[in-house]
């Protein structure tokens, strides 16, 4: 633990950590406000399952489009534009009661307009710490993380459950405004100039690690996601078990990134910390009960914040400085439409097969998201003994003549 002490002790590493998971917290939030709310209003899980695809569409061409942005207008401009327009837009959908071919367009609207604080901050972390000091950073913030993908779920459906559906937007946009304003005025955010990318949009996604995690974090989100889901629907809406149960898993993340953050990242990692999720979901299919899903998710989240943690290290040692912040937009983009396809897929599966579909939808999104590192693994790169930090930009010199 003296490797996290020592962190928290850089001066501005304490502070970016929690604005940004306060900015970053409706992330964790809006999928399943959105998929509580728009069944309440429509009476379906399909329909609300169409309003998250929407959400979806909009994060996938925003992703990495608004993260190129930041290193052509600075990244506080982004941040503040994005931030307005994605609050309008859920707040919209909370006040107004409509069908679902209302919700579609403003749900794309949101996705579109999806703050880029995650490839910011991916970006920023290297300027603050040595390279030794880089892997436990992406370890502690892949644990905090987990406070934003389980955490959030719980408070939104104790909320939706006990206030009003309409209220677990709410707060998640209120979330957003409070956290992007602390985030965008630490001064570790203005003093960061991201040079402006000389390669096209998506050449970044031909070096291999940069696919792989972004693949895998698609799949680990959406495995989660539709966890979430699962336990909601067998639960219910009206008794708290569902928001104890996904504190536990909650739990079980937390302890695994503070445990495992500090081991060396070689090539079978990343399968390793997915295979403990996939074991994990999968056991959780035989015991539907309160304690047996309560074990079963504990363990499953003991893979989830290490996995997270490879992936931002294997990122952040393959890509120049350059396009740390579109790789991270990628990768970002990858997750939140994991997050949104995964809550409605078991959204679909909870009409025709009850909780267990949803469970199902996890299964299956996780198995995958093991096999595709296990397979995949001459991709994935070597970080023992080696130094974990962004590539320097170079330019070619033209030498003068000798004649």
């Amino acid at each position: 633990m003296s490797a996290y002490s020592n962190l928290l002790a850089t001066p501005g590493v304490g502070r970016i950590i929690t604005a940004q998971l306060v900015a970053r917290f409706p992330f964790g939030m809006i999928s399943l406000a959105f998929l509580l709310h728009v069944e309440q209003v429509t009476g379906s899980y399909g329909q609300a399952g169409l309003v998250l695809a929407a959400t979806s569409l909009g994060q996938a061409v925003a992703g990495p489009l608004t993260s190129r942005w930041m290193g052509i207008w600075g990244i506080r401009p982004v941040l503040i534009l994005t931030t307005i327009i994605c609050t309008a837009a859920g707040t919209t959908i909370a006040l107004v009661e409509a069908d679902v071919l209302f919700y579609i367009p403003i749900a794309i609207i949101c996705g579109l307009s999806t703050p880029p604080v995650q490839p910011a901050v991916r970006t920023i972390y290297p300027k603050m710490v040595n390279s030794k000091q880089l892997t436990p950073l992406f370890s502690l913030d892949a644990s905090a993380q987990e406070i934003i993908w389980v955490l959030g779920p719980v408070i939104t459906t104790f909320v939706s459950t006990q206030v009003g559906t309409q209220w677990g937007i709410l707060l998640a946009m209120v979330l957003m405004v409070a956290g992007g304003v602390w985030f965008i005025v630490l001064p570790e955010v203005g003093r960061v100039r991201i040079p402006r990318s000389r390669r096209k949009l998506g050449v970044v996604l031909k070096r291999p690690p940069v696919l792989l995690a972004t693949v895998v974090g698609f799949l680990l989100i959406g495995g989660t996601a539709a966890i979430e889901a699962g336990v909601v629907a067998n639960f219910g809406h009206d008794g708290i078990e569902a928001g104890l149960v996904l504190a536990i898993f909650s739990i079980g993340s937390l302890a695994g990134g503070l445990s495992m953050g500090h081991l060396p990242i070689g090539p079978w990692a990343l399968a390793r910390r997915m295979f403990i999720v996939f074991v994990g979901t999968a056991a959780a299919l035989a015991v539907m009960n309160f304690w047996g899903l309560a074990l079963m998710l504990f363990i499953a989240g003991i893979g989830i914040a290490p996995a997270l943690a490879v992936l931002f290290a294997i990122v952040s040692s393959s890509v120049k400085f350059s396009d740390t912040a579109e790789a991270y937009g990628w990768v970002g983009t990858g997750q939140l439409i994991g997050s949104a396809l995964g809550s409605a897929a078991a959204g679909f599966l909870i009409d025709h097969n009850g909780p267990h579909g949803a469970f199902i939808a996890a299964a299956i999104f996780l198995a995958v998201g093991f096999l595709v590192p296990l397979f995949g693994k001459r991709w994935h790169p070597d970080l023992r003994g080696r130094e974990v930090g962004p590539l320097p930009d170079t330019e070619p010199i033209t030498l003068p003549s000798a004649g």
